[in-house]
Protein backbone atom coordinates (compact mmCIF):
# COMPACT_ATOMS: atom_id res chain seq x y z
CA UNK A 1 0.00 0.00 0.00
CA UNK A 2 1.21 3.52 -0.79
CA UNK A 3 2.82 5.06 2.30
CA UNK A 4 1.44 8.34 3.58
CA UNK A 5 -1.62 8.24 1.34
CA UNK A 6 -4.03 9.12 4.18
CA UNK A 7 -1.98 12.19 5.13
CA UNK A 8 -1.88 13.26 1.48
CA UNK A 9 -5.66 12.86 1.18
CA UNK A 10 -6.25 14.72 4.46
CA UNK A 11 -4.01 17.59 3.39
CA UNK A 12 -5.63 17.90 -0.05
CA UNK A 13 -9.11 17.68 1.46
CA UNK A 14 -8.18 20.37 3.98
CA UNK A 15 -7.20 22.66 1.10
CA UNK A 16 -10.37 21.81 -0.80
CA UNK A 17 -8.26 20.31 -3.57
CA UNK A 18 -10.72 17.54 -4.44
CA UNK A 19 -8.86 16.43 -7.57
CA UNK A 20 -5.63 15.86 -5.65
CA UNK A 21 -7.45 14.11 -2.79
CA UNK A 22 -9.23 11.79 -5.23
CA UNK A 23 -5.98 11.10 -7.08
CA UNK A 24 -4.24 10.19 -3.81
CA UNK A 25 -6.98 7.85 -2.56
CA UNK A 26 -7.87 6.05 -5.79
CA UNK A 27 -4.99 3.52 -5.75
CA UNK A 28 -5.86 2.48 -2.17
CA UNK A 29 -9.67 2.42 -2.31
CA UNK A 30 -11.31 -0.95 -2.88
CA UNK A 31 -15.01 -1.69 -2.63
CA UNK A 32 -15.90 -4.57 -0.29
CA UNK A 33 -12.26 -5.34 0.44
CA UNK A 34 -11.50 -7.74 3.28
CA UNK A 35 -8.84 -5.18 4.24
CA UNK A 36 -10.71 -2.63 6.34
CA UNK A 37 -8.25 0.14 5.40
CA UNK A 38 -9.00 -0.31 1.69
CA UNK A 39 -12.72 -0.62 2.38
CA UNK A 40 -12.76 2.56 4.49
CA UNK A 41 -10.72 4.31 1.80
CA UNK A 42 -13.42 3.37 -0.71
CA UNK A 43 -16.10 5.03 1.41
CA UNK A 44 -13.89 8.09 1.81
CA UNK A 45 -13.38 8.09 -1.96
CA UNK A 46 -17.16 8.19 -2.52
CA UNK A 47 -17.45 11.13 -0.08
CA UNK A 48 -14.68 12.96 -1.93
CA UNK A 49 -16.44 12.46 -5.25
CA UNK A 50 -19.59 13.95 -3.71
CA UNK A 51 -17.71 16.90 -2.22
CA UNK A 52 -16.07 17.49 -5.60
CA UNK A 53 -19.52 17.57 -7.20
CA UNK A 54 -18.62 14.75 -9.56
CA UNK A 55 -22.20 13.63 -10.12
CA UNK A 56 -21.40 12.00 -13.45
CA UNK A 57 -18.71 9.81 -11.91
CA UNK A 58 -20.88 8.89 -8.93
CA UNK A 59 -23.77 8.11 -11.28
CA UNK A 60 -21.58 5.87 -13.44
CA UNK A 61 -20.23 4.04 -10.40
CA UNK A 62 -23.73 3.76 -8.88
CA UNK A 63 -24.65 1.21 -11.51
CA UNK A 64 -22.40 -1.41 -9.92
CA UNK A 65 -21.31 0.05 -6.58
CA UNK A 66 -23.89 0.28 -3.78
CA UNK A 67 -21.70 2.73 -1.84
CA UNK A 68 -21.61 5.12 -4.80
CA UNK A 69 -25.37 4.71 -5.23
CA UNK A 70 -26.10 5.54 -1.61
CA UNK A 71 -23.67 8.48 -1.58
CA UNK A 72 -25.18 9.83 -4.79
CA UNK A 73 -28.68 9.55 -3.32
CA UNK A 74 -27.59 11.37 -0.15
CA UNK A 75 -25.96 14.11 -2.21
CA UNK A 76 -29.15 14.59 -4.24
CA UNK A 77 -31.13 14.77 -0.98
CA UNK A 78 -28.70 17.26 0.59
CA UNK A 79 -28.88 19.44 -2.54
CA UNK A 80 -32.71 19.26 -2.58
CA UNK A 81 -32.80 17.70 -6.05
CA UNK A 82 -36.16 15.98 -5.79
CA UNK A 83 -36.54 15.44 -9.55
CA UNK A 84 -33.23 13.58 -9.72
CA UNK A 85 -34.18 11.47 -6.70
CA UNK A 86 -37.55 10.75 -8.32
CA UNK A 87 -35.87 9.50 -11.50
CA UNK A 88 -33.63 7.19 -9.48
CA UNK A 89 -36.57 5.96 -7.39
CA UNK A 90 -38.60 5.22 -10.51
CA UNK A 91 -35.84 2.90 -11.71
CA UNK A 92 -36.08 0.85 -8.52
CA UNK A 93 -33.63 2.61 -6.20
CA UNK A 94 -35.39 2.14 -2.83
CA UNK A 95 -33.00 4.38 -0.92
CA UNK A 96 -33.74 7.19 -3.40
CA UNK A 97 -37.46 6.69 -2.74
CA UNK A 98 -36.99 6.92 1.03
CA UNK A 99 -34.88 10.04 0.71
CA UNK A 100 -37.35 11.56 -1.74
CA UNK A 101 -40.17 11.08 0.77
CA UNK A 102 -38.04 12.69 3.49
CA UNK A 103 -37.15 15.58 1.18
CA UNK A 104 -40.75 16.25 0.20
CA UNK A 105 -41.80 16.18 3.84
CA UNK A 106 -38.93 18.51 4.77
CA UNK A 107 -40.30 20.93 2.19
CA UNK A 108 -43.75 20.63 3.79
CA UNK A 109 -45.19 18.73 0.82
CA UNK A 110 -46.93 15.82 2.54
CA UNK A 111 -49.51 15.30 -0.23
CA UNK A 112 -46.69 15.07 -2.78
CA UNK A 113 -44.88 12.54 -0.58
CA UNK A 114 -47.99 10.35 -0.34
CA UNK A 115 -48.63 10.65 -4.10
CA UNK A 116 -45.01 9.79 -4.89
CA UNK A 117 -45.14 6.57 -2.87
CA UNK A 118 -48.47 5.67 -4.50
CA UNK A 119 -46.98 6.18 -7.97
CA UNK A 120 -43.63 4.48 -7.42
CA UNK A 121 -44.29 1.64 -4.95
CA UNK A 122 -47.57 1.73 -3.07
CA UNK A 123 -46.71 -1.48 -1.18
CA UNK A 124 -43.46 -0.18 0.32
CA UNK A 125 -44.35 0.11 4.02
CA UNK A 126 -41.00 1.73 4.81
CA UNK A 127 -41.83 4.62 2.46
CA UNK A 128 -45.57 4.71 3.22
CA UNK A 129 -45.23 5.20 6.95
CA UNK A 130 -43.28 8.47 6.92
CA UNK A 131 -45.28 9.73 3.93
CA UNK A 132 -48.49 9.50 5.96
CA UNK A 133 -47.18 10.88 9.28
CA UNK A 134 -48.39 14.34 10.29
CA UNK A 135 -46.00 17.05 9.13
CA UNK A 136 -45.31 18.22 12.69
CA UNK A 137 -43.96 14.82 13.72
CA UNK A 138 -40.18 14.62 14.14
CA UNK A 139 -39.75 18.38 14.00
CA UNK A 140 -37.53 20.02 16.55
CA UNK A 141 -39.38 22.07 19.16
CA UNK A 142 -39.36 25.79 18.52
CA UNK A 143 -37.33 27.94 20.86
CA UNK A 144 -39.47 30.26 23.02
CA UNK A 145 -39.54 33.88 21.77
CA UNK A 146 -37.09 36.32 23.25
Amino acid sequence: MVEGWADAVDAAEGRGDWGEAILAITPVAECDSSDYVRSDAHLWHMDLLAKAGRLDELTTRAGTDRHARRRLDRLLYEEGLDNDLRCRAQTGDKYALYLLVRLLRRKGEQAAAVQTVAEIDERDAYALEPAHEPLDRHRLPQAPPG
